[in-house]
């Protein structure tokens, strides 16, 4: 089974321009935890994913070491997600993205998830997006061809 047999191709997609209030609200509620992000012309230029927006509400390192235990109020962290919400997905977005092409078996591109740590992979020929799987993607195609041949 190769990564076209299963991949997603109806993506929920980003421009780095889009404001992360309005992808955020896609991604709550289709229940994804990522969107790849592409220019005009479809071409990849990044992901942004729930860790990315989470992750600017967090102070950096100078905060804690000026603030020292101060930072770690939680409660006020929590309140600079209007904050964050405000910015631009080109604000949060990995630009350094991974990605797999249509054509490899599925667990190659299950082992490189696996290996990069990350939950899904953009699917692309070139720059330019054609899908994504997922790890649950990949697990649930091995089952089903697991129970139709057993």
């Amino acid at each position: 089974m190769i990564v076209k047999d299963i991949m997603t191709t109806n993506v929920k997609t980003a421009r780095p321009d889009t404001a992360v209030k309005e992808i955020a609200s896609i991604m709550c509620i289709n229940k994804i935890s990522g969107v790849p992000v592409v220019d005009e012309n479809d071409c990849l230029v990044g992901i942004l994913s729930e860790k990315d927006i989470l992750q600017h509400m967090f102070p950096d390192i100078s905060e804690v070491m000026n603030e020292g235990s101060n930072a770690q109020n939680f409660e006020k962290l929590e309140r600079n997600y209007q904050d964050t919400l405000n910015k631009r997905v080109g604000d949060l977005m990995t630009t350094s993205v991974s990605t797999v092409s249509e054509d490899i078996p599925a667990l190659k591109a299950a082992s490189i998830m696996w290996l990069k740590k990350i939950r899904r992979i953009p699917v692309t020929n070139g720059d330019k997006l054609l899908g994504i799987i997922s790890l649950g993607d990949v697990h649930k195609a091995i089952f089903q061809e697991n129970l139709i041949n057993k």
